[in-house]
This record gives C-alpha cells, sequence and structure tokens, in this order.
C-alpha cells in the first residue's frame, strides 16, 4: 500500500467561508505546517503577527508563494508582492500581514521551527477552533 494522499484544494477543509484551509491537515502531513488563504479583491487581513509573541510563539518561520492572482505581504512595515514564481521566507521574529490588491489571490503558506518537530496550533487542526 502507497503512503500518500491526493486531495484537490476544494476538498479540504476551511474555515471562514473558505478563506483559510487547513492543507497540512486535510493531506495527513505532519512534518511542517502549510495552510492556503484564498483572498478576495481589497481584502486587507487585520492580523499582523509574528512566531515569537503568544499568542503564536511557536518559533516557525514561513514560505510565502502565491499560487494564483497577486497578493500583498508586508514584513517588517515593508510590501512586497506574491505572485505565481515568487517565493518570501519570513523568520520567526519579522512582523507580517497578506493582503490583497485590485485582484484576488490563492497563497500558500508553509512553516515549521528550524532544528525542531513540528506542533500544530489547535486552529489548523481538522476540527479544530477557527481563531487562534
Amino acid at each position: 500500500m502507497t503512503d500518500m494522499t491526493i486531495k484537490r484544494v476544494d476538498e479540504m477543509e476551511s474555515i471562514w467561508d473558505g478563506r483559510f484551509v487547513r492543507a497540512r491537515a486535510s493531506l495527513g502531513a505532519r512534518s511542517f505546517g502549510m495552510n492556503i488563504w484564498n483572498l478576495p479583491p481589497n481584502w486587507n487581513q487585520n492580523w499582523e503577527h509574528d512566531h515569537v509573541t503568544p499568542p503564536v510563539a511557536d518559533r516557525e518561520e514561513e514560505v510565502y508563494t502565491a499560487l494564483q492572482g497577486k497578493a500583498i505581504l508586508r514584513v517588517a512595515g515593508e510590501d512586497h508582492i506574491l505572485e505565481p514564481g515568487v517565493f518570501v521566507r519570513v523568520g520567526a521574529a519579522e512582523k507580517r500581514v497578506v493582503g490583497t490588491g485590485d485582484e484576488s489571490a490563492q497563497v500558500l503558506c508553509i512553516g515549521a521551527v528550524p532544528g525542531a518537530a513540528y506542533s500544530p496550533l489547535p486552529i489548523v487542526e481538522l476540527g479544530g477552533p477557527d481563531t487562534v
């Protein structure tokens, strides 16, 4: 028997009217975090955060890329355009927030703690809460 899982994004569990997709948990991956954001045009996420300050003090570094469309990744107060083919790694201590301009975007975020085992927050687990 092959140890693998195949799912389309629309088959994965999501919260917030489909804006946040629990991709890692839906696939059964356990060694890193992976979520997908489906963002409408002119969407401004109000959750600027880092990964060293509670409630998300897990020390994860994250990699972001757009699977579709364009998004804006603000890191330490500076805007960066995410589009297919552009990847951005953000260290745990950097404040970050994702939003969009005139077009929608589908953003992939992958995270892990350098040198440590991955421990998911409850919000990214299947059936988990919809707040951090």
